[in-house]
């Protein structure tokens, strides 16, 4: 205990009009957050007067971040403005380390009210990088529409924030620090606990670890390669598959957590993770797997280089969960997917005689289902997977569930994806991402493109490109009325569904740091003869892409030569 007091500030500070917390948080250049006086002590003082005043005094929070740079010195802040202002405790992961899923984990597990967690997900670290906050609230879930708005309206009028800067922290130590602050009756205090072990435990309470041990140490071990890019997935990789699972310790490469994730892009598909596509495509590993920097998200290989879409991954997921101990003794409420992710599960809920819930974009869009008992298994065609054991996407939790279906079926990842377009279909899917678009230039595109497509003399269009003619059978601008609480969420893309089940999106994102906007453009088409399963992705999406150009002229508009990313 420090034996005087640590005093309380209040410094002037003048409000920020560009902190409108996004789909994942607020995120920015890292330069922003590092060199702007005040901007990352507005933002968090924004999200702790969020919270209501009753509600923050003496109560629990979690922090952790995914290790990128600046990560250790926001943390520092993050700690001293909690001190500051009420909270009684916080929680954070060893040396500032913490997955969103090991995140929502603990938030659940000790019932805090919430959580911040220091991420770009996906977005490029070091400090020409990205830098990104997310607030997870109690249910360990993203923070609602409603308190994002509340986060916004603070940050637009803040005059002052609070903080204890002779307030510090060993964030390699684990255990209790106490800490006696001036007019505070009782002290704070902060705990550094393992980043791995609560959300372990967590594990062996879902799976079947006996039978994953045995795929990957047995007489027909399942060779694997693990790639945690440098990013928060590293410990988690270490520890559960290799130290508790048995798998070589030279299954997992890039599990050192790095400030810059080692010069890599943490973005877990074939366009990035190059070195995991290269190892696959060899040949000796039977199983693949990357993960982003927090570990929310997570792509799976086959062996030979096969590459699993989210979306099949998430079909052929939901078809068998009765491989997981977790849902063959709780049974499945619902599954949930969001608008642009292909409609392959909905064909396995239909099956399965299992509700199916469309949603926005946006994980927190899954909370009010999962905690309303709705929905116990839901994804997102940004290679997000989860359930309701917490209220976040889990990479590594979604690894476990494939090899477990490995296990149980005892076949090998293509052969598994096979079966499952042999009974149901395949639906083809991809994303082309158009970057760094100017604002007002997307915002007038998608405008024009609603009205184009929402005039009554749209919708008995047909569009014929080479052999193929689509006819038009329902545009709109997707709105969702969540079945729990009633609120509606408005304008949530554009989508175009034919007759024969093929689908045109168009959507703006609200993830990105960087300068301008991101454009997305989203294609399905759904094939039900297995003979036609294993034709090119492009090859039969390509009249839809070539519709979807055509109406929205996206390259005249934008001055862009064609999309920064396929995926």
């Amino acid at each position: 205990m420090e034996t005087n007091p640590i005093p309380i500030l209040t410094i002037q500070t003048t409000p920020f009009d560009d902190q409108r917390p996004g789909t994942n948080g607020l995120r920015k250049k890292t330069a922003v957050f590092e060199s702007k006086k005040n901007y990352l002590q507005n933002y968090i003082q924004s999200v702790l007067s969020s919270i209501d005043l009753r509600d923050r005094q003496g109560c629990t929070m979690v922090v952790g971040s995914d290790g990128r740079y600046f990560s250790r010195a926001a943390t520092e802040v993050i700690v001293q403005m909690a001190a500051a202002n009420g909270i009684g405790r916080l929680v954070i992961g060893h040396n500032g380390i913490l997955s969103t899923p090991a995140v929502s984990c603990i938030i659940r597990k000790i019932k805090a009210s919430g959580g911040i967690i220091l991420t770009a997900s996906h977005s490029p670290g070091g400090p020409g990088g990205d830098f990104g906050i997310k607030f997870s609230v109690a249910n360990g879930g993203p923070s609602p529409d409603t308190v994002m708005e509340r986060i916004h309206q603070v940050s637009r009028t803040l005059e002052e924030y609070a903080i204890c800067p002779d307030l510090h922290i060993d964030l390699s130590r684990l255990g209790r620090q106490d800490f006696d602050l001036e007019n505070k009756f009782k002290p704070f205090r902060v705990e550094i606990v393992d980043s791995v072990e609560i959300y372990l435990n967590m594990l062996r309470g879902l799976f079947d670890f006996g039978a994953i041990k045995s795929l990957l140490t047995g007489p027909n071990q399942l060779k694997i390669r693990i790639d945690a890019i440098n990013g928060v997935m590293g410990p988690y990789v270490r520890k559960i598959l290799c130290d508790e699972l048995g798998a070589p310790a030279n299954s997992a490469v890039n599990c050192v957590p790095l400030e810059d994730f080692g010069g890599q892009h943490p973005n877990p598909n074939p366009a990035f993770a190059t070195s995991l596509v290269d190892s696959m495509k060899g040949g000796e590993f039977g199983f693949g797997a990357a993960f982003d920097a927090d570990g929310d998200r997570y792509m799976i290989m086959g062996q030979d280089g096969f590459f699993v879409s989210p979306s099949d991954s998430l079909a052929v997921m939901a078809a068998n969960l009765s491989c997981i101990p977790y849902f063959s003794q709780r049974g499945i409420r619902g599954f949930a997917r969001s608008m642009p992710t292909s409609t392959a599960i909905d064909r396995v809920a239909k099956a399965m005689k299992v509700a199916l819930y469309e949603t926005p974009t946006g994980w927190r869009f899954f909370g009010n289902l999962m905690d309303s008992g709705r929905c116990s298994f839901c994804g997102e065609e940004s290679f997000g997977t989860g359930s309701d054991h917490i209220r976040d996407k889990d990479g590594l939790w979604s690894v476990l569930v494939w090899l477990s279906i490995m296990a149980v079926r005892n076949q090998g990842v293509e052969e598994i994806v096979r079966d499952h377009w042999a009974k149901m279909g395949r639906n083809y899917f991809c994303r082309f991402d158009y970057e760094g678009v100017d604002s007002r230039a997307a915002y007038y595109l998608m405008r024009d493109l609603e009205a184009v497509i929402t005039d009554k003399a749209f919708t008995t269009q047909k569009f014929s490109v080479g052999n193929n003619v689509y006819s038009v059978e329902k545009a709109d601008n997707f709105e969702y009325i969540d079945p729990v609480d009633g609120s509606v969420s408005r304008k949530q893309g554009l989508r175009i569904v034919f007759t024969d089940s093929s689908r045109i999106i168009f959507r703006l994102s609200g993830s990105g740091a960087g300068t301008g906007a991101t454009v997305r453009i989203y294609a399905e088409s759904y094939e039900r003869d297995p003979e036609r399963h294993s034709r090119e992705t492009q090859v039969v999406l390509g009249p839809l892409i070539a519709i979807a150009l055509k109406i929205s002229n996206i390259h005249e508009r934008t001055g862009s030569r064609g999309p920064s990313v396929i995926t």
